[in-house]
């Protein structure tokens, strides 16, 4: 037998029969299996890596499919939930335009571009028509606010208007600012501080500070900086008999940051009188409300807010009647979002204010005005019922 034809093949444990297959022929069977070998124990295809490798078999679901569907599952529920939202916050907005009345609409200047883009003029009135003391009818505008964007320069400029300012009201005498309000409503609040200021009013949003309890209980309470130690003077006593009420001595706050709930919060913006500090007026209570105002605002933009947007958004306009839009309220909020804090400039006219005043106004009040319109630099008030501006912070 020819030495190169034996009949049997070697291996390592023992010998069979057979020719031994040559080199050639191992080859091609190397090339025709693609460096593998068929595994017939199984119908998916497997793939020798040596030895102690994980077989890679084909079909095996792979991560990146994984991932991809998530972020798609994801974007899906961002979408449903985005539109949720913006149905029930135009919803809510909807019935906040319905309860304007048309007079004050054409009061208004017409708005020029986007407010993402270009300034605008908006007056905040704030009104008090508590449920308790017999005050239900009452038509208070308590709160008279101008709030001015500079979207260009990030900034939000406020002009607070006392309350007890005699001006002239258009097509009545001469009265309290407020007294605007009281006659002819929203309209002929706008015509009055339009004349008052000389400045054109785009949009105007009342609130309804009774309704504001609600609101911020919805939206988990507010945080306020309490710049002074208060007691009031004891009004909207919380105990149902006289008794206990004549042992009261009101309402208190200590100073400092605070976390307020919608009545503690609406508590504070109604206080005439503090008795730590005798020299505190209505203008001391406007700024209280002003920073409420802010608070609820800057609440409006925290995550959690709107998260809760889907199943809150049709209560969040429930205390303000104004002409402006869903789409317009979301580009103010934006804006607002984007000024900073540090750089907003508040302003206040003054006049012959506090007791015994004649309420007549300030001859420095044009000089605010064109601080409030940016045409000069901002200059603190020099007393206690002197017209200024400030930068940063809430007068007080």
């Amino acid at each position: 037998m020819a030495r190169e034809e034996k009949p049997y093949r070697v291996y390592r444990g023992g010998r069979a029969k057979g020719k031994v297959p040559s080199v050639s022929s191992r080859a091609a069977r190397t090339r025709r299996d693609g460096g593998g070998r068929r595994d017939d124990r199984s119908d998916s295809r497997v793939i020798y890596r040596g030895p102690g490798a994980r077989p890679d078999v084909a079909g095996r679901p792979r991560w990146g499919r994984r991932i991809a569907i998530g972020l798609v599952v994801l974007l899906l529920l961002v979408v449903v939930w985005a539109v949720a939202s913006w149905f029930a916050f135009s919803s809510g907005v909807s019935d906040a335009n319905k309860r304007l009345d048309p007079n004050a609409k054409s009061a208004l200047t017409a708005q020029s571009g986007l407010l993402l883009s270009h300034s605008t003029t908006v007056l905040l009135l704030g009104t008090d028509n508590a449920r308790v003391g017999g005050r239900e009818g009452d038509r208070h505008s308590d709160s008279i606010l101008l709030l001015r964007t500079d979207p260009s320069h990030h900034r939000l400029y406020y002009l607070s208007i006392p309350r007890d300012l005699v001006v002239p009201i258009p097509g009545y005498t001469t009265q309290k600012v407020n007294a605007a309000f009281q006659i002819g409503g929203p309209a002929l609040a706008i015509r009055t501080i339009r004349q008052l200021t000389g400045t054109d009013i785009n949009h105007v949003v009342v609130v309804n500070f009774a309704d504001f309890k609600d609101l911020i209980d919805a939206l988990g309470g507010i945080d306020v900086n309490v710049p002074k130690p208060i007691r009031s003077n004891r009004f909207d006593c919380p105990f149902a008999t006289q008794a206990r009420c004549a042992q009261w001595q009101g309402w208190r706050f200590a100073k400092g940051n605070q976390h307020m709930n919608g009545e503690r919060a609406l508590i504070y913006s109604r206080i005439r009188e503090n008795m730590l500090d005798p020299s505190e007026t209505d203008v001391t209570r406007g700024a209280r409300q002003q920073q409420v105002i802010d608070a609820v605002s800057a609440r409006f933009t925290s995550p959690g807010t709107l998260l809760k947007l889907p199943f809150d958004g049709s209560s969040v306009a429930k205390p303000l009647t104004t002409d402006l839009s869903a789409g317009q309220l979301t580009q103010l909020g934006w804006v607002k979002f984007r000024s900073s804090s540090g750089s907003s400039i508040h302003c206040r006219l003054g006049g012959d204010l506090g007791g015994g005043g004649t309420g007549s106004p300030s001859e420095d009040n044009p000089a605010t005005i064109a601080m409030f319109l940016g045409k000069s630099a901002p200059q603190p008030p020099t007393g206690q019922f002197a017209p200024g501006c400030v930068i940063g912070r809430t007068l007080q």
